[in-house]
């Protein structure tokens, strides 16, 4: 698994150097709009049905204020507007990252 070396906030992105040397920038708006939280995506029922979650998908003005490791697996960022609850792995931060440049 790939790991990340550095983690630094550079204006309005998050700018991430991973042991493999690569770099990626994420807008903090949209890290705040893809938490992985339950807060933010909802959770299944034994159903399959999706509770709760947020229909808002837009953060204008959303920073990134802090981070924290988790693990060796993810990091949990924290937002201006209070939210602190998802955590993002690696692979999550690479997809996002992916996502964002195609």
């Amino acid at each position: 698994m790939i790991r990340p070396e550095d983690i630094q906030c550079i204006g309005q992105e998050v700018a991430i150097r991973w042991q493999d040397g690569s770099e990626d920038y994420l807008p903090m708006e949209k890290l705040r709009a893809l938490s992985p939280s339950a807060e933010q995506q909802g959770e299944r029922d034994l159903l399959g049905k999706t509770i709760g979650g947020s229909m808002v998908r837009d953060y204008p003005g959303v920073t990134v204020t802090g981070w924290a490791p988790v693990g060796g697996y993810g990091v949990q960022f924290s937002f201006s507007d209070g939210h602190r609850t998802g955590i993002y792995t690696f692979a999550y931060l690479k997809e996002i990252a992916s996502s964002l440049s195609a």
